[in-house]
């Protein structure tokens, strides 16, 4: 990577980019990975790690140019943490025989937390590098139902949460309720705003059932890829395409595929 990146012999489309520009990528690359494992391709999972090492490794790679840190600090790095927030396993005796104790983790967080702000601070940059919220601390660039179901969770923290999932169908409701009336008013920025209001409700009624809403819609998004494609396999035996069948034809179809399971 220091090779791609050196200014005079080095690649071009390599040498112009950034962390932001960069960034996009780490995010598609850890989704290979993730995809790999759904798949069950150890093959493939091997060479999407490498992928994402990649990734690290340019990051890295341009923060040392920038005179920040290396590769080597960011291992070292996740090293000590690792073992910082694991005293029951690399402890002394006496941490190893305790266990992990209950809110130990949260502990240990919440003093790296207060390290690294003493850290900023003796650089001479503001305590914080992000906002001052009890919520700040959620990634904005994680996945919006993820992100959404995190910032529930924190909130739950401190008690801003529902008592029991049944209320939270009425929430729902109330919610559609809002959002066909921003229809009926044709304002898109309201139905943009009330369609968001569903969902996010949606997420937290999934939470409280213990259902991931990344993991649940994952799960029918591939349902739908697979009865859709039962219907194009179905229409290419009968010498048809899709762009032949007539809707009537698809849904007859459709039908069959959700009672074949």
């Amino acid at each position: 990577m220091a090779a791609l990146r050196d200014p005079e012999s080095g690649c071009p489309w390599d040498i112009e980019q950034n962390f932001a520009t960069i960034a996009p990528y780490t995010i598609e690359e850890a989704y290979e990975v993730a995809d790999a494992i759904a798949r069950g391709d150890l093959d493939d999972l091997r060479d999407e790690l490498g992928d994402l090492l990649l990734q690290v490794v340019y990051h890295a790679q341009m923060a040392d140019e920038a005179g920040e840190f290396a590769f080597g600090d960011v291992v070292q790095a996740i090293t000590e943490k690792m073992v910082r927030r694991h005293p029951h396993v690399f402890g002394d005796e006496k941490a190893r025989s305790a266990g992990m104790a209950k809110g130990m983790w949260e502990a240990i967080k919440s003093s790296e937390k207060s390290a690294k702000r003493a850290a900023r601070v003796a650089r001479g940059l503001p305590a914080e590098d992000h906002g001052q919220g009890f919520l700040d601390g959620v990634a904005i660039a994680l996945p919006a139902l993820t992100r959404a179901l995190k910032l529930q969770q924190k909130a739950a923290q401190v008690g801003f949460d529902w008592g029991e999932a049944g209320p939270i169908l009425d929430k729902i409701e109330e919610e559609i309720g809002e959002l066909r009336e921003a229809l009926a008013n044709k304002d898109m920025a309201a139905t943009k705003d009330e369609f968001g209001d569903v969902l996010f409700a949606l997420v937290n009624f999934g939470r409280h059932l213990g259902l991931d809403a990344e993991a649940s819609l994952a799960g029918t998004n591939e349902k739908f890829r697979s009865r859709f494609h039962f219907v194009e396999r179905s229409l290419k035996e009968r010498k048809r395409t899709l762009q032949e069948a007539s809707l009537d034809d698809m849904e007859e179809l459709w039908q069959l595929a959700k009672s074949s399971g």
